[in-house]
């Protein structure tokens, strides 16, 4: 770690990367993937490289080297961009995780396992045509109306039920986090099967994004798994709490904030 640091005094990198030097890491290590810890506290070994672009997806903001997971959300993506390309066009990906997982300077607590991915509702994709090499221009419209409380009819559409739905369908997947809204126009507007909106849950943002979460893989057993979906269609009173009015309780102070896994620790040191 401490080569790590002297390279980025070198550099001249803020203080923030200093303090949190896992967003400049080498690369993946070597070896077999294996998962550590929880998605908001933890690391990954092994992790696997996403293409920056493929059949279906573009990855976006390359900046941030963020391209990173398990393999099984390496093929996740991939299937989800192949299924897109016949139904509905390019998918654009966000964050993923870092080479190493780990907690990042900006824009995330979690996608710190290499269990999480960030796709764009955003599908136009005359938005490229402009685009710079890094892929950083291109905006994330919110699918909310201007005043937050329902969605813009004007960019809402059944092709994002799809995608959601193309999403959830994949085995791997364990939840996907969305804007309360758009849950509710899922569970007033889907016809026929509606065993997929188990996964589908609601969340604050994510109103430009879905958020993807996969399930522990196989060969990860220092992964700790999120608590089951709770059974049923999400479609219920756990839904309608997010549209009543709640007022402020005391202030309480934050929680301290747990260490990481020592496996972590020596991942971040090692080569």
């Amino acid at each position: 770690m401490r080569s790590i640091r002297r390279a980025l005094i070198f550099l001249g990198f803020p203080t923030a990367l200093l303090a949190n030097p896992w967003a400049a890491v080498p690369g993946p290590t070597a070896g077999p993937p294996r998962v550590i810890g929880q998605t908001t506290n933890g690391c990954i070994a092994g992790a696997a490289e996403l293409p920056t672009e493929g059949d279906g997806y573009l990855v976006m903001h390359l900046e941030r080297k963020r391209y990173f997971g398990h393999p099984s959300l390496i093929r996740t993506i991939r299937t989800l961009g192949a299924r897109a390309h016949e139904a509905i066009g390019v998918i654009q990906v966000g964050d993923l995780s870092q080479a190493r997982g780990g907690p990042m300077p900006f824009g995330h607590r979690s996608h710190q396992t290499g269990l999480d991915a960030d796709i764009w509702f955003n599908l136009d994709p005359g938005l490229f045509r402009n685009a710079d090499r890094w892929r950083a221009n291109i905006p994330a419209p919110s699918l909310l109306n201007r005043a937050g409380n329902g969605l813009n009819r004007r960019l809402w559409s059944r092709q994002h039920e799809r995608l959601l739905k193309l999403a959830a369908t994949i085995p791997e997947v364990d939840r996907i986090f969305v804007n309360a809204h758009i849950k509710r126009e899922l569970c007033r507007t889907v016809q026929g099967d509606r065993s997929w909106l188990q996964k589908i849950r609601p969340w604050f943002g994510h109103d430009d994004h879905f958020h993807v979460r996969l399930v522990c893989p196989s060969d990860s057993p220092e992964c700790i798994r999120q608590d089951p979906v709770p059974p049923g269609d999400g479609c219920d009173s756990s839904l309608s709490w997010w549209f009543q009015k709640h007022p402020p309780g005391p202030a309480k102070p934050a929680p301290p904030k747990p260490p990481m896994p020592e496996a972590c620790q020596a991942l971040l040191n090692g080569d």
